[in-house]
């Protein structure tokens, strides 16, 4: 996916370029900037020496010698003194003028650390909020692979809101996965097979059911319809009607929004060559991560998102938490996929997109 948070130290992060807290002035500083120091050598110093002084908010690139990455980005960060200094203003500054940087050396991946929740004393959830912010404002416009590195869980924290409203959340809809193994309910397919079984005991037509006790069948929709005649010279008609598959359903909800492909793909945080893939092969299977990241992108409701990814088999459960915190954001109408990955990172849970 164009975007993810992964926990790692980012010294040994694979990408064309690495970002660096760097000092104003050319000196080996503390955290992020010590250990890049001394992983890419001293040739970094002495590269960083030529630079000279790098005002705050800006940003500067030098080979990154020893380092996995071909190039470090050093950005100077402000130190937080309570957001009177505009502090905000340039911490999102150094994301912007880092990507513009790496846009510029026709970099395709990218790694960031955390910028200024450390030793810089920004207040993580706002240092996480800018980072955020800029990275995806970016990606709307431009394709490339950009990673948050969080080396320390303690780095990373959500807003003291957000956090509690999830758990609640979570504590309220959460069913323990123990309790379902008394019905042989754990596997995603026994739960959708489950569902069908309820919604047909409780809303079939008594009348229709009468007619065809053995021949109904529940559809996606919601609705009840008879099973196919016998006759195999029927058979062409059953394939007629079955419900569109996940990739021409998706070419069409796109259609219906009346915007570009590539304004839902990337807000799907989905890159351009697996879109690609989905759009010329109508039997696509995508993972479940992937069919939700289409579901956000289109701002699809609870029941629109149930129906949607169910056309390839996947189903929204409370035996899950995973499931259940995509839930609380479509309830909320929260569309905000990054904000999501936030969240399920911070639960320990897969990230959405590709």
């Amino acid at each position: 996916m164009p975007f993810e948070i992964v926990r790692n130290d980012i010294v040994n992060m694979q990408t064309d370029a690495v970002v660096n807290t760097a000092s104003p002035n050319p000196a080996v500083g503390s955290g992020v900037d010590s250990a890049i120091h001394k992983k890419a050598g001293h040739k970094l110093l002495a590269a960083r020496q030529k630079i000279g002084d790098i005002a705050l908010g800006e940003a500067a690139i030098t080979p990154g010698f020893g380092l996995n990455a071909k190039y470090v980005i050093h950005t100077a960060a402000p130190v937080w003194e309570g957001g009177i200094r505009g502090e905000e203003r340039l911490l999102a500054s150094c994301y912007r003028r880092s990507l513009a940087l790496a846009k510029e050396y026709k970099c395709e991946s990218i790694a960031f650390p955390l910028i200024g929740a450390g030793n810089y004393g920004f207040p993580k959830a706002l240092a996480l909020q800018i980072a955020v912010k800029e990275i995806s404002a970016f990606l709307l416009e431009n394709d490339m692979q950009i990673y948050l590195t969080v080396f320390d869980k303690k780095a990373f924290e959500l807003s003291e809101k957000l956090f509690k409203s999830v758990s609640s959340y979570i504590d309220e809809n959460y069913v323990d996965i123990k309790k379902l193994d008394e019905y042989g309910l754990t596997s995603e397919t026994n739960i959708l097979k489950e569902q069908r079984r309820r919604k047909l005991v409780e809303g079939l037509n008594k009348t229709a059911f009468a007619a065809a006790p053995k021949a109904a069948e529940i559809r996606y929709d919601n609705t009840y319809e008879a099973a196919a005649p016998e006759s195999i010279n029927d058979w062409g008609r059953l394939l007629d009607k079955l419900d569109a598959g996940f990739s021409e359903t998706l070419l069409k909800l796109i259609d219906k929004t009346g915007k570009k492909d590539s304004e839902i793909y990337k807000k799907a945080n989905v890159d351009r060559k697996l879109f690609s893939k989905i759009r010329n092969n109508p039997d696509y299977k995508p993972s479940k991560p992937t069919a939700l990241a289409f579901a956000f992108a289109l701002e699809l409701n609870l029941d629109e998102t149930k129906d949607f990814i169910s056309r390839v088999g996947f189903a929204l459960s409370h035996s899950s938490k995973f499931d259940v915190i995509v839930e609380y954001f479509l309830i909320n109408k929260n569309y905000n996929l990054f904000e999501l990955n936030e969240v399920l990172f911070a639960f320990d849970q897969p990230l959405i997109g590709a």
